[in-house]
């Protein structure tokens, strides 16, 4: 007679998902994200600073876009 096996049941059974991220998962893209719209708003401390705002440009190319 074999003995009886105890198996756990699945997480997604037991009150749903356990996932955890770890620091840098949320840290590095908010960095990244912080650093390029500062760069957007301000586009005199970017190197290739042009006369036009890129807020303005980017505006201007999506209404291009958008209507024709």
């Amino acid at each position: 007679m074999s003995a009886p096996t105890h198996t756990r049941p699945p997480r997604a059974t037991r009150g749903g998902v356990d996932s955890r991220l770890p620091w840098w998962a949320l840290t590095l893209p908010v960095l990244a994200f912080v650093t390029l719209l500062l760069l957007i708003l301000n586009p005199a401390d970017a190197q290739a600073a042009t006369e036009q705002p890129a807020l303005a440009h980017l505006l201007e190319r999506l209404l291009q876009l958008t209507v024709g």
